[in-house]
């Protein structure tokens, strides 16, 4: 292991591109990680956003109001932050996250390919921001022009139907955590 990491350095001429991620899944922290899991319209009443030390750090409240279902972002005290609504006839292609009734975020898929999606995320009255990678597979970028806001990725934890999300110190960690979610639910459909 320590010869592969030698000549993966640069010591034994084997060098990795600048577009490859690490092989191990594990690369340069941008800031905060946090463990999500999938299916988040199925899991029940309430599930638990965890930072990397498995803490509690935001809990999503799993409401149905008739025949809708709504997700509460929350902090661990129960205030409620972000709002994501399921509407009846609603088409997949545009989602919104909402904070006291105004639209803070508008998710629209881009484009589908066979292997990246690109999503791009409207902030009313900030920067635009724009997902990219392989959506389906959990593994991806948010950026903000060409800068990192949030990188997910399945290889960081070994949980089935888990992955992570690493959000830049700074930035609205909720807000990154409730795109993703959004992304998950219209890149999945009939969760």
């Amino acid at each position: 292991m320590l010869r592969m990491k030698e000549r993966l350095s640069g010591g034994g001429g084997l060098r990795q591109s600048k577009d490859t991620p690490p092989a191990t899944g594990e690369q340069e922290r941008i800031g905060t990680r946090f463990k999500m899991r999938q299916r988040l319209f199925t899991i029940g009443d309430r599930f638990f956003i965890e930072n990397e030390q498995g803490e509690r750090a935001f809990r999503v409240e799993n409401k149905v109001l008739r025949l809708r279902k709504m997700l509460m972002f929350q902090d661990m005290q129960g205030n409620d932050i972000y709002k994501i609504q399921e509407k009846l006839a609603r088409i997949r292609d545009t989602m919104d996250i909402e904070q006291e009734g105004n639209v803070v975020a508008k998710v629209h898929n881009a484009l589908i390919t066979p292997l990246r999606d690109r999503w791009k995320i409207s902030v009313p009255g900030g920067e635009d921001l724009m997902a990219r990678g392989n959506i389906l597979n959990h593994e991806y970028k948010i950026l903000r022009g060409d800068q990192e806001v949030g990188v997910v990725s399945k290889r960081w934890f070994r949980v089935r139907d888990t992955y992570g999300v690493d959000i830049r110190d700074g930035e609205d960690s909720l807000l990154v955590l409730a795109i993703t979610v959004v992304i998950d639910i219209m890149a999945h459909e009939g969760r």
